[in-house]
Parts: C-alpha cells; structure tokens; sequence
C-alpha cells in the first residue's frame, strides 16, 4: 500500500499538514505521470511530487554487486523532535557525495538511524509530561516514564525519517537502525562486557560533574566553561534571582591553640563547611612556622591540618587556601596526596547535607549566603572583591556543574587514546581539514577517563551486577543475574548457593557509548554477519567538527579495541552554521530554521504560532519563547519564502563546509531557487527549438569528439570546451569533497556561459541559418543540457529526475538519472580548447563593448549599425568569420569591417575593447542630442552631489581613525565607482554636443 499526502495550500493557517511520505515498499509504484507538458515555470511542490517513493520501490538507493564499494553511516539524529538546518547540511552534503558515488557505478551504503539520546530525551519528554498532564517522572515510576518516552520515539522517529525523505536522501533504508533496537542493545552490552573484561571497565567512588537539574553526571566534555573577568549575574536553574559570580571572598581560620589566624581566599565560601585541610605553598616563608599546625572549623567544632603543597600559588589571594576534596578536582587530588577526609556539602539537588546541621537543607547559593552572614557574626568574615574565574555549565541545562563524590562506572582511556592518535600520524585514519589533526592530537593527549554511567531512566542500562555473599559484596559485568552467578563464584571460589542477592545497576550508560559502536554494530556486530564482512570498516565519516572529541574520537577507540579495525578510513568534518548576521543558531534566538520552511514555505504567523505551541508543551520557557518571539521578527520579517528542497541542498552546498562557521541567509536559498527556474526555462528553450525544426530528435544525442572539426561553429566548439572544464573542475572537486567549488563552477557554466552568452548566440542560428548549422546547435545545446543535468543531479536529484525524464533521446535511456553515468573527466576534457575560448572572448568583449555604447546612449532598440576597425590580421579573419555572434551579442542590426583607413560614419560612438580593435556604433538618428545633453547633464548633477557629500565625510577629521574599517571600506569604494561613472559621462557628453 503506497500512501502519499500532498501539501494543501494553506500559508494562512497556524499549523499547515506538511506533505508526508509512507512508503511500503513492497507494492510496485509507478513513474510519475509526465504525459503533461512542460509547465512554463518552475513550481517546487510540482517538481518533487512523487519521485522519491518510486526511487525508492525501484530499490535505486541499493546498488549491488560493483568492483567499488563506498560505505557510510548517517550520524543518528537525536529523536528529540524535528530536523534543523545543521541535520540538513549533514544530508546534503553526505547525499551529494552518496550520489556522485552512484552515478560512478560504486556499490553504496548509505545507512540510516535515529540515536535515542539519554538526556537530551529525558529533558524533553519529562518538559511534555509536566506541561501537558502536570506529572513527573517519579509519579509516574520508571516503567510508565520509559513507556511514555517510547510513545515520544515512535512519533519522532517517523517525522525524522520523513524529514530526510523530503530531503531527497538516498538511505538504505532497508538497513536503518536505532541505538535501543535489540540487536544494538546486544551489542551494547558485548561491548560493555569485553571492555570490562579486558580490564578498560572500573566502578569506582570519584568526584564527577554532576547537574543537579538533569540529577545525572555527565562527561568532561558535555560541560562549558564560562570565563568571567569579574563580578556577573548568572541565570542558574531552580533560583528565583540571578546568582552573582566572579567574586573572591575572605575568611579567617583560627589557629588553634595560638592568638592567630589564616586568611583563606576562595570563590566559593559555601563548600567551607566541607573544609578538611587548608593549604600553603611550602617554600612560602609567611608560613613555614605553621606548617603541621592545625586550625579551628568554626561550624564543625574540630580542628583541621594546615599543610603545604606545591600546587598553591602564592600570589593567589593570601596564599593560603582552603581543601575541600568533596567538592572540587584539584582539592580532590590533594587529599588523595595527604590522605584527607573526603566530605560531601550538597546532595544530588543541590542542597546543604547534615554535615553542619544548622545549615542542613539549603540550596548551595543560598547557603553561600548564609555562611557569608554566620562568619560575619563570627567576626571571621574578611570581605570580597572582583575576581576572574571560569564557571562550569551543563551544555544540556546551563545549570552550575557541582562537582560531587559519587561511585561510578568509568572507562580507561589512555592506552585507546594513544592509539587513535597513532593512526592518524601513520595515514591509517586522514581527517579533513587537516588542521583538525593538531586539535586532535591535543585532545586525546589530555584525555581523562571518561564516565560512562549516567543517572537517568531513559537509555541502555549497565549490564553491572552487584553479588551479595557471605564473602562479600562483588560488582561484575555480566549478561544477566544467572551469568553474573556464574563469574563471580569462579572468580571468588564461592559457590553459587553461598549468594544472597543480585541486583543490575540501576544507571543508564552514556549516550554516546552506544553511538561509539554505530559504524559497526548498525552491521550486526558482535555477531560476523555477511554484511559486517562486506561493509565494515566503511569508506567515509562525515559530521560537524563540534562532534569530534563527543562521537568520532570515541568511534576509533572504540571500534579499533572491540574489532581489531578502525571504523572508517576517512573523516570529514563541516562546520556549523550561523545565521546571516553570525549568530550561532539556537531555538532561543528564534533563528533556528526547519528545513521543511524552506522547502515549503511559512509566513511569520505560522513561525510565531509553533514557538507558542513549543512554549505550551515544555519544549521552551517562556523566557526562551519571548527571546526567540523576538529573533523572529528580526531574522524572518517577511517569513521564509518557499524554496523547494533542491534549492535547500544546493544552497547548503554551495558554502565551504570546511570552514569552521558558515553564515546562512535564507535569500541566498530563494536565489537558487531562481537558478532553478533558469534551468527549467533553458530546458523549455531547448524543446521549444527542437519542435521548430523537422527531424530534430535526430539531434537529441551527445556530440561526440570525431565531430570537433566539422560542423561546429565556434560558439559550439566555445561552449563545449567550457562543458568539458566543468566535468573536470566537478570531479575533481568530489574528490577532494569540495563541493562549494562543484556548485560554483556549475552556475557559473549553466547562467553565464550557457544561458546568457551561448543561447543568446545560436538564436540567430535557429531563426536564419542552414539545417546543418540548425542541426549542430541543437546537437551541441543537448549534449550541454544532458551533461549538465548530469552533473547536477547530486544537489538537485528532484529538478535533474524530472528534466532527464523529459529528455527526449535518441539512445535508450537508463530507467532513472540515478542509475545513468556521472560525466567522466577523460571523456570531456579533451573539448577544452582554449584557442577557441581566446577567439570567442574577443568576440564577447566586441559585444559587450557595443551594449555598453547603447547603454550609455539610453539606446534600447537593436536598429543600429556598428562598425570595427583590427590591426590583428588574425584576430579580423576571426571576427569577419562570426559576424553574426557579435551581432547577435551586442543587439544591433548590422557589423561591417572597416579597412585600416576608412572613416566611420560622422556621428559614432567609439570604443576600445582591445589594443588591436576599435569599434563605432552609428548613432545618426538614433538619437535626439538635445534631450540626451538634458538627460545625462541631470544625471551628472546628482552624481557629483553624491560624490561631494561622501567626499567630505571620508575626509572629515577623524573619520579615518574613528570609524570602523568596513565602513570606511564601503565609502571610499563608493566614492571611487561615482568618479568612475563620470569619468565615463564626461566624453559622451562631449560627443553630443558636438552632433
């Protein structure tokens, strides 16, 4: 059964039905019905209709059995809700690539997947269920919320699929996985076991960073460092007012037995309650008389060591600080050193322990508070002052990282790491751009352990087992509670009647665990399946370089450990992108675009109405809803045009995607969705010649190479040899995945030299020439349109599908572009002639030089006579030769040669376009002189007022030194292209008051 939902045209309303794809791909679906004729415009919503589900019931996205193979994996998106803008780049540029691979007869893999991303989903749903049903995970228990988080999963996972259908993507979807689906899970847990196994898995109590709002740790690198120079109030979830930051606050200690006392410096006064040491550097002579000397906790009631340690600094502060290893890294490190108590401040939430029972309860900032207020009272509070520092954040939650002691399951990474860093300095593994190698490098040389339990409901549970015994409690890894039995008894030589209890970790696995197994689990790892043997390793990775250290990194440890093989041979890492004025995208902004806008459109209205939905279902706040309210109106004024999806794809193509940041202007997709229409309409001009023509489908053939020297005109020699560049400049630009450049060339060919010059040059030709020369330019703009839809296809797949389809061809063509051959270098660069491409520039630059005489004459009609003198005997045989080129070019009605010393006629216009050529354009009656004189005189006038006001202010005092360099860039380039333009009216001027 085959259902296909067309988009209704309803801009106007709040929430419009998008058009959706279901495919089953086990019914036959027929080809688009193309007996219409060719619309007399482009219409995107027309064009795509109904090619992708016969693509795919044609199985067009699994090519089979080819000596090559290239082999990818989609990076899974989130299922947290709809695709962005940066989901889209990743599917334009891996379908692009996947495409020009297809198109070269290489057997392709694409596969498809959906991560179910611990806590980004947690976070979401737990938002939905309080906003839409007022309850809470805990209300709800485990069982239920993980229920309710699978409903959430199934209705997001399809609209992502169907996002990336509409996005043109030519998946596998035959192979598409999700990371909880059983046979990921399986291997999930293999991998888990192996690593622990192997002795790279430990449970151990350690300080980790915790987010008291997601109530989970999360690794190093999910954390963002904010660096503050001085005092700054920062929004901190779960408190009313802003918590002020960047201050250095003073308390003394009381020496103990002794009149004295130790000023400590700190940043955070609360974590003192903590305190088991303080600590001085012990080459710091203010204090070598108190070394091993003890002080007095004034809420404790117990004395506490002072001890010296190098890794104070002594022009911090006093230069005394305090220890409180609970609650911070490098204070952790040192207790370890001075075998210290370790002491817990604040619970999972947040919140005060009983540790100093007066201040039980209180939310950690609140607490900092009171102990400021009680040391005060104490007379031991010294004050505070401005203090750089860096805050840890949550990159989930932006709530405050509280670094606590927590037993937790940890991964060894430095052996792994050393590896991953190895092979890519031996070539095993190349990384593009290359400069990510350093960064590479860097990172994985100053890699921690990384913590791999999180403390959530939603994920891949630990497959840990803590076995109780008479003998002792054991943790092990294992596949269940009979399989845990079994390796505790024979690793402990206990038997298994000796045990009491089993129970499985409670925590989840980090989400990126089961992410770094992707590229080889999604082929059914740890089993040797047939398509793990054929697939793996795979050919490419490509993914946003913001991902690096999170996924890929991960990716080759891992897989290299649990394999024996690196995971991909190649990484490709695009930036992010920004909006037009460089921001980077956020839901808060209210700049993020849904990809399905662009495709299809959406009013202002409707953009507003889905932040109010998203702020009603707990997705925003209504802080974040009111910002991003805002960043719509100024982003989107006028809402986003409807582009159609191979504008969307070719746009996002068209960007360096090596750059690190990439500013998108939704203009720029409604412009390629103009270059669209030019393709369209020089298709249309295509067929529209060819049923003027008798026989004229005996033209619908390429023109092949043997033909070079005889029909063709120099126009068709021209453009043939610009056609062979952009196969050479596109495959060699695939090849090193630049496909900004594959883009470019491609406007540049098919908008100037196809359309605006070649076209223009043959309708002479096809009005007035012979049958033969008829037949040539047919033949030759053919050839150019089929090798360019060709060329095309990769970014366009909708557009270049239905074009192909309507081709007529006198070949038996291939069932779908997709299947047909992309353009071979070898076949097409031997049309480059840059002999030919001189002649012809000469003969542009003649008629170029005759539009801009008319121009400047106000001259919009063709019914003049222009005339040129050449002193190049070889040049003037080439320009006699193509006569009608130039005139066609320059739209005038005639083009003599003059000998070396004939006269022109008396009232000419002259022009130089080169050094050996000079040309005249009869202007006798064409024009009335007086009311030109009156015309350009005014013109003139306002010219030179213009260029006198930007003038004085560019040479105003201090404008050089005051105003900002791009704008003193736009002025003075402003003030030269005014002098240039009347440079240029000057001699006009003269000329008409002489006729």
């Amino acid at each position: 059964m085959i259902v296909f939902l067309t988009r209704l045209k309803c801009s106007r309303l709040v929430n419009p039905p998008r058009r959706t794809f279901v495919i089953h791909s086990n019914k036959q679906v027929t080809m688009k019905d193309l007996s219409q004729p060719l619309a007399s415009g482009y219409i995107p919503s027309e064009v795509e209709r109904d090619w992708y589900p016969w693509w795919e019931s044609r199985g067009f996205f699994r090519k089979h059995g080819a000596q090559k193979r290239f082999v990818m994996v989609l990076p899974p998106p989130n299922i947290t809700g709809h695709l962005h803008l940066g989901h889209a780049l990743t599917c334009a540029v891996q379908d692009a690539i996947v495409r020009w691979h297809q198109m070269q007869g290489h057997e392709v893999v694409w596969v498809p997947g959906c991560d179910h991303a611990g806590i980004a989903t947690q976070v979401v749903v737990e938002r939905h269920l309080w906003a839409t049903e007022g309850v809470t995970k805990h209300q709800l228990g485990r069982e239920r919320f993980v229920n309710e988080v699978w409903k959430w999963k199934e209705e997001k996972g399809l609209v992502i699929y169907d996002q990336l259908k509409r996005l043109g993507a030519s998946l596998d979807w035959s192979k598409s996985v999700f990371t909880m689906d059983a046979h990921l899970s399986k291997a999930v847990t293999e991998a888990f076991i192996q690593l622990y196994d192997s002795g790279l898995v430990y449970r151990k109590e350690s300080l980790i960073n915790w987010c008291c709002s997601l109530q989970s740790a999360v690794s190093d690198i999910e954390v963002d460092h904010l660096h503050l120079t001085g005092p700054t109030e920062l929004t901190v979830p779960g408190y009313e007012k802003p918590v002020t930051f960047g201050k250095m606050y003073d308390f003394a200690y009381k020496i103990n037995d002794s009149g004295g006392e130790l000023v400590v410096s700190t940043t955070r006064p609360e974590t003192m309650l903590g305190d088991t040491a303080v600590m001085v550097h012990p080459e710091d002579q203010r204090y070598i008389h108190l070394h091993g000397k003890r002080v007095f906790h004034p809420f404790r009631k117990v004395t506490i060591p002072v001890i010296a340690d190098s890794q104070v600094d002594p022009q911090f502060g006093t230069g005394v600080v305090k220890v409180t290893p609970g609650h911070s890294q490098d204070d952790y490190d040192v207790g370890e050193r001075h075998s210290l108590p370790q002491l817990t401040v604040f619970d999972e939430f947040g919140k005060t322990t009983d540790i100093v029972p007066e201040f039980k309860n209180l939310p950690r900032f609140t607490a900092r508070q009171a102990v400021i207020d009680a040391l005060t009272v104490m007379e031991l509070y010294r004050g505070s002052r401005a203090h750089p520092m860096m805050v840890p954040r949550c990159s989930r939650t932006q709530d405050v990282i509280e670094p606590l002691l927590k037993p937790q399951w940890f991964i060894r990474c430095s052996d792994m790491a050393a590896e991953a860093i190895n092979v890519v300095r031996r070539g095993d593994l190349h990384i593009l751009p290359e400069t990510y190698k350093r960064v590479w490098d860097k990172w994985l040389e100053n890699t921690n352990d990384w913590c791999v339990s999180r403390q959530l409901w939603w994920g891949h549970r630990i497959p840990a087992y803590c076995v109780c015994s008479d003998a002792g409690e054991f943790w092990v890894a294992a596949r269940s509670i009979e399989d845990a039995k079994r390796k505790v008894a024979a690793k402990e030589g206990i038997s298994e009647s000796s045990i009491s209890s089993v129970h499985q970790e409670e925590d989840v696995l980090d989400t990126w665990f089961s992410s770094a197994l992707f590229p080889f689990a999604a082929f059914g790892w740890p089993q040797n399946s047939e398509d793990l043997k054929k697939y793996y390793p795979t050919t490419l990775l490509e993914t946003g370089h913001d991902i690096l250290f999170f996924w890929v990194a991960r990716m080759v440890m891992l897989g290299w450990n649990l394999t024996g093989e690196l995971p991909f041979k190649n990484v490709l890492l695009h930036g992010l992108l920004c909006d037009a004025h460089g921001h980077k995208m956020s839901k808060s902004r209210g700049n993020v675009i849904d990809p399905i806008d662009v495709i299809e459109g959406a009013s202002l209205q409707v953009l507003k109405e889905r932040i109010k939905s998203s702020e009603n279902n707990g997705i925003l706040s209504s802080k974040e809803a009111c910002e991003a309210l805002q960043g719509q109106r100024s982003n989107f004024p006028n809402g986003i045009p409807e582009c159609g999806t191979d504008a969307l794809r070719f746009t996002l193509c068209s960007y360096n995607i090596k750059n690190q940041l990439m500013s998108v202007d939704v203009n720029r997709m409604e412009q390629n969705r103009f270059l669209c229409n030019k393709i369209w309409q020089a298709f249309r001009f295509l067929l529209n010649s060819m049923a003027k023509v008798p026989n004229a489908v005996q033209c619908a053939t390429r023109v092949k190479i043997s033909e070079r020297n005889d029909e063709l005109s120099i126009m068709d020699k021209w453009i043939l040899s610009h056609l062979g560049q952009l196969v050479y400049d596109a495959n060699q630009n695939f090849e090193s995945y630049d496909l900004h450049f594959v883009t470019s060339s491609f406007v540049t060919f098919w908008q100037n030299d196809l359309c605006s010059t070649y076209l223009e040059s043959i309708k002479f030709v096809l009005n007035k020439g012979s049958d033969e020369a008829k037949s040539s330019a047919l033949r030759t703009l053919w050839t150019c349109v089929d090798v360019g839809l060709h060329v095309l296809s990769p970014f366009m797949p909708f557009l270049t599908e239905e074009l192909y389809q309507r081709l007529p061809r006198i070949t038996k063509k291939f069932e779908s572009i997709m299947e047909s051959d992309y353009p071979q270098t070898e076949q097409w660069i031997c049309w480059k002639d840059h002999v030919k491409e001189e002649h012809v520039q000469n003969l542009l630059q003649m008629a170029s030089a005759f539009r801009s005489i008319k121009a400047n004459y106000n001259i919009k009609h063709s019914r003049v006579h222009g005339y040129f003198v050449c002193s190049n005997d070889h040049l003037n045989a080439v320009l006699e030769a193509n006569l009608n080129v130039v005139k066609t070019l320059g739209f005038i009605k005639s083009l003599t040669a003059l000998e070396k010393h004939a006269l022109p006629p008396a009232a000419s216009a002259v022009a130089a376009p080169c050094d050996s050529t000079t040309i005249y354009l009869d202007l006798q009656g064409m024009i009335d002189p007086k009311s030109e004189l009156t015309r350009l005189r005014a013109k003139m006038s306002k010219l030179k007022k213009e260029e006198s006001k930007i003038f004085k202010l560019v040479s105003s005092p201090g404008f050089a030194e005051k105003a900002p360099a791009h704008i003193q860039d736009a002025h003075n380039t402003k003030l030269a292209l005014l002098r240039s333009e009347l440079e240029v009216l000057l001699p006009i001027m003269d000329s008409l008051e002489k006729m």
